[in-house]
């Protein structure tokens, strides 16, 4: 049973580690940029698109940056998605105003949202978004419990060996017996 809990373990682990959409490298090097401060003139597109990308995934962490990118029409590779990546850390990085970032979607989603968008009130959907996040956590918490106790309830480590002694005890309890046919009985099992 230990095997099948370690299995089932490894397995969404793994899962969760392959829907990030920004590497590991990435990561660090974002995380370099900004501990390092690096003013917002010196650094290059690939740099900025490397922070955009960065906000990006804080603020939708793994499946759900992608599919923000699928809902605003973004490509994935695309110039466009360069350009937002590197729009989103002139706003958030260098507190630059670009107010075109939202509307360069075209339409849909961004077009509606105008230029103060989504950027413009980054702290509400960062505490929307930890709210989603914790609850799917408590889901899958949820849910791998319910299979451990499903496991466990239908195999051999679930169910209490009855021995004779435990369905006496049960039956005095329940009133079947009184204590004289109780102490009777355990002295015959017992001896």
């Amino acid at each position: 049973m230990k095997k099948i809990i370690i299995i089932i373990a490894v397995i969404l682990l793994l899962n969760i580690g392959l829907i990030n959409a920004i590497t590991p490298q990435e990561i660090n090097e974002a995380k370099n940029l900004i501990d390092s401060k690096a003013d917002c003139k010196s650094l290059s597109d690939s740099q900025l698109e490397i922070l955009g990308e960065y906000y990006m995934e804080q603020m939708h962490p793994g499946e759900a940056h992608e599919l923000m990118h699928k809902m605003m029409g973004i490509k994935e590779g695309s110039e466009v998605e360069q350009q937002f990546h590197i729009n989103m850390a002139k706003t958030m990085y260098c507190n630059e105003n670009v107010g075109g970032m939202m509307g360069m979607m075209g339409g849909g989603m961004m077009g509606m949202m105008g230029s103060s968008g989504m950027m413009g009130n980054y702290s509400t959907y960062y505490s929307y978004n930890n709210l989603w996040n914790i609850l799917w956590l408590v889901f899958l918490i949820g849910v791998i419990a319910l299979i451990v106790c499903l496991i466990y309830k239908f195999t051999k480590f679930g169910k209490e060996s009855e021995s004779p002694i435990n369905i006496l005890q049960k039956r005095y309890a329940k009133g079947e017996i009184n204590k004289k046919q109780f102490d009777e009985i355990k002295k015959e099992l017992m001896g």
